[in-house]
Parts: structure tokens; C-alpha cells; sequence
């Protein structure tokens, strides 16, 4: 009769950093794909986010609108 190896919690250890390192590289390769495009849309959704600052009393910008708040 054949013993089962009791190594397996150590392979499995093994196999679960694999996966992370794998993970952790495509993540890295699409963010330098796509870096650029990711900036500009998230650029684009703060500045909206933020409102128009241009003059209007009524639409006051976040960090002004936090500035306010501390005093």
C-alpha cells in the first residue's frame, strides 16, 4: 500500500503564491497598456465631480467647500 505524502498543505501554499504573482503581473501589464486612458477618465470624472468654479458663488469647488468647513 502507498502512503499519501503529507506535503500537500506546502504545495498548496505554493500554488496559491503562483496565482497571486500571475495576477499581480497581468494587473501590471493592462495598467501599462492602458495608463494613459485610465488618467485622462479619471481626470475627466474628478473635474466633473468638482463643478464649475468660474466665477459663480453658487457652485464652489470641494476643497474650497472643505476649507470652509474646518473654520
Amino acid at each position: 500500500m502507498r502512503t499519501v505524502p503529507k506535503r500537500k498543505a506546502g504545495q498548496a501554499m505554493v500554488e496559491y503564491i503562483i496565482i497571486v504573482v500571475v495576477v499581480a503581473v497581468a494587473a501590471l501589464v493592462i495598467f501599462g497598456m492602458f495608463g494613459d486612458t485610465i488618467k485622462k477618465k479619471m481626470g475627466g470624472a474628478i473635474d466633473e465631480l468638482e463643478g464649475d468654479s468660474s466665477g459663480s458663488d453658487a457652485v464652489r469647488s470641494s476643497k474650497t467647500y472643505l476649507e470652509d468647513l474646518g473654520d
